[in-house]
């Protein structure tokens, strides 16, 4: 049994009833409880790159930054001290909250004084595996990306000098990047490094997703195995977000940019100054995206609203005749096309992203004075 069988098209007063659902679940999770390369085959435009969701790897620590436990715990106490910033009171954690997802759940984050940045906080939890940072992917390591949010002075406005300053004043400090580094004098690599290491322990893989993976077949309920089949499928939500990580590390136009409006975000152009990256963005990944919220680059929608979007085809703005020969006029990605998903369908694609829920992680973290 297919899902098309078992669905009707929106606007038609005939719908699948509750046995044949039930039917169509109990078929989807025998199939599915199969290794994954005896899954249907994804439903996948022509040339697009694709690696099967599943499982996350063990996170691969950098041969210039190899992990020791030490390292981990010393990044840890320095990722929630706001000693870092200018103030003194913002801590890379204001913004990566681990009750929060490791984000911040509001539309775009606060900065030194109260400066509402433009773009929605991303959750680190997982970026060791990702290929780039930030929504325009302008940092390519962990290590790079610390600085930018540290010495940013819309965010953490931090004065380098004062920086390692603040950070040798600390007894505890001192000793513990001697043992770690090996030298008395502390440095912002040294202090990046760090960090970065204890942001590459901040690992998913405790979903419901990834019980059903592991061989526990009942993890996933009814409506979260016939959504899996949508997203592989007729949703086709694959095209972007495959791999372990559910992203594909690339980037996208889905047409939120406001190209000409007075909130426009270029977005990838800002970094590669390439025509065709106008109004890309870097593709999220999907994990614990219940936790995520609110979503896009922008923080403006929330998960009804992306559902909606992307069925509908995603946006597709047309220029103005001031704007029709404009050579930088972003075009919307030729992956996003109208879904024609029921709301049985919606719903239970949300049912099966909601699989993808980390349980909530709470840190208490006692910082040296």
């Amino acid at each position: 049994m297919s899902y098309s069988s078992a669905s009707s098209d929106v606007g038609e007063s005939t719908r699948p009833s509750v046995q044949e659902l039930d039917e169509l679940a109990k078929e989807l999770r025998r199939v599915y409880s199969q290794p994954s390369d005896r899954w249907p085959a994804p439903h996948l435009d022509e040339g697009v790159p694709f690696v099967e969701i599943g499982l996350l790897p063990e996170v691969k620590h950098p041969k210039d930054n190899p992990y020791s436990k030490e390292k981990a715990e010393l990044g840890k106490k320095l990722f929630f001290d706001p000693r870092l910033s200018g103030s003194k009171q913002l801590a890379c954690a204001s913004c990566h909250n681990p009750e929060l997802g490791w984000t911040d759940g509001i539309t775009a984050s606060f900065g030194h004084d109260r400066q509402e940045n433009p773009r929605n906080s991303m959750p680190i939890m997982n970026s060791g595996f990702r290929t780039h940072l930030f929504w325009d992917g302008r940092a390519k390591t962990l290590e790079e990306q610390v600085t930018g949010p540290l010495f940013a002075t819309n965010e953490m406005h931090a004065d380098p000098e004062d920086l390692v300053r603040t950070v040798s004043s600390v007894p505890a400090y001192r000793e513990a990047f001697k043992t770690i580094f090996g030298t008395d004098q502390i440095t912002l690599d040294q202090i990046a490094k760090a960090i970065a290491c204890f942001e590459r322990t901040v690992v998913g893989g405790r979903s419901k997703f990834d019980a059903f993976m592991r061989g526990k077949t009942d993890a996933l309920s009814d409506a979260a195995v016939r959504g899996l089949h949508l997203f592989r499928t007729k949703a086709r939500c694959i095209n972007c977000h495959n791999g372990p990580n559910f992203t594909d590390e690339g980037f996208h136009n889905n047409g939120l940019h406001g190209y000409g409006r007075k909130h426009q975000d270029l977005g990838r152009f800002n970094v590669t100054n390439d025509p065709a990256d106008v109004g890309k963005f870097s593709t999220p990944s999907l994990r614990n995206v219940e936790r995520t919220g609110p979503y896009m680059h922008h923080g403006l929608f929330e998960i009804d609203a992306v559902l909606t979007m992307y069925n509908a085809g995603g946006f597709h703005p047309k220029p103005t005749p001031a704007q029709k020969d404009d050579p930088l006029f972003p075009k919307t990605s030729p992956l996003l096309k109208p879904l024609n998903l029921t709301k049985q369908e919606l719903s239970d694609l949300q049912a099966f992203l909601f699989s993808l829920t980390e349980p909530k992680q709470r840190m208490r973290v006692e910082l040296d004075r």
